[in-house]
């Protein structure tokens, strides 16, 4: 018999699996030409592609327009994609390059646009206008000091703090491979750090 504290556990783990096999059934689906399927896939994972491109591209229409071709090119590449691999962060790898294509065409440097994004954990009581001003300005200094760090830190640490991916989609989001995600962000991390405590 399983004792009060296992069962909680017990069934967050089997709801994930529900979850993880809903998303294969929907992508296998989607795969066979459901549309319906694919718009759910969308529906789950959209957010997070447009939060990529906007910090790729720094600019919410060219997010839009980049996430927007990033849909029609997965629904094109759903016969590639790799069974039982993760939806969320290949839609992310797709909606990234389509930003950084768009911010190349058009000649422009990247720049981070730091959003502070709904958590659901919030607490129940809102901030002061005093303490919210000073956390705005404490954000934006942060996103002036991460847009003077090189495309590929912005991207490592965008990916894992900013849009909140694990280490295996944030590898699969930039394209490279797990080991290099915990090197790079511990570089980017030293240079950021390294960079703010010049500022100060």
């Amino acid at each position: 018999m399983a004792s009060s504290l296992e069962r909680p556990v017990a069934a967050r783990v089997n709801s994930g699996a529900r979850c993880e096999t809903d998303e294969r059934l929907l992508v296998a689906a989607a795969a066979r030409g459901d549309r319906d399927a694919y718009a759910r896939l969308l529906e789950r994972h959209l957010g997070v592609a447009h939060r990529a491109a906007q910090l790729v591209t720094g600019s919410v229409a060219e997010a839009e327009d980049a996430v927007q071709e990033a849909s029609v090119k997965a629904w094109l590449a759903l016969g590639r994609f790799r069974p039982g691999a993760p939806f969320r962060p290949w839609l992310v790898q797709i909606a990234i390059n389509e930003a950084r294509n768009r911010r190349r065409s058009a000649g422009r440097r990247a720049g981070l646009e730091l959003r502070a994004a709904a958590d659901p954990g919030r607490l129940a009581s809102s901030p002061s206008a005093e303490a919210e001003a000073i956390a705005a300005a404490d954000r934006a200094r942060l996103a002036a000091v991460v847009e003077e760090l090189g495309e590929a830190d912005q991207l490592v640490i965008a990916a894992r703090y900013f849009l909140g991916l694990s280490e295996a989609e944030t590898a699969i989001a930039l394209g490279i491979r797990r080991g290099t995600v915990k090197s790079r962000l511990s570089r980017a991390l030293s240079r950021l750090r390294d960079r703010i405590e010049a500022a100060a």
